[in-house]
């Protein structure tokens, strides 16, 4: 009877170190590659749009396509404040030192997609260098990952992801302008 159980106690270890541990390993790899991917793609969205001054739903579009790619799905937030600059009433406005403050107001992901997601073609949404735009992208999906922690340790909730990205900046050229 002692030996019998010793067995199956040796064969349950033997397939745990078998088959789950490197199954484990590589689905937390496999993390890795999607948060390197989600991260380089947010950086090159934030960067396109600060560079150019010029948001379009075929860059957004494009970019939520790139993400989808890695195989999960992801909540998109963007936030772009725009700079309202209230000037003193002793200079002009084109004087670049101005007398006052600069004050930004928000728009945020609804906000940006209604103004750029029209059945008119082409929309973009311009951009005034001094604008700040930032993006932040998270999983909303269990990962296999997530769904091998869960059954081994619990340490992941339901609220949790292990894949998110988030880049921000200035916006340094007028989308208007082009």
């Amino acid at each position: 009877m002692g030996d019998t159980l010793i067995t199956v106690i040796a064969i349950v270890l033997a397939a745990v170190l078998m088959f789950i541990f490197p199954l484990m390993t590589m689905s937390d790899r496999t993390d890795d590659v999607s948060q390197l991917s989600v991260e380089t793609a947010t950086t090159e969205f934030v960067d396109d749009v600060r560079t150019t001054g010029k948001l379009t739903i075929d860059k957004y579009n494009s970019f939520v396509r790139t993400l989808s790619a890695t195989g999960n799905s992801y909540e998109v937030e963007m936030q772009l404040q725009v700079l309202d600059e209230n000037p003193g009433k002793k200079t002009t406005q084109t004087e670049s030192t101005k007398i006052g403050e600069n004050v930004y107001y928000t728009m945020y992901t609804s906000q940006i997609l209604d103004k750029i997601d029209t059945p008119e073609e082409n929309v973009v949404l311009a951009l005034k260098e001094g604008d700040i735009f930032s993006a932040s992208v998270k999983n909303t999906n269990k990962t296999l990952s997530q769904q091998l922690k869960n059954f081994f340790y619990s340490v992941t909730g339901n609220g949790a992801y292990t894949i998110a990205a988030e880049h921000a900046g200035i916006v340094t050229a007028n989308g208007a302008g082009n």
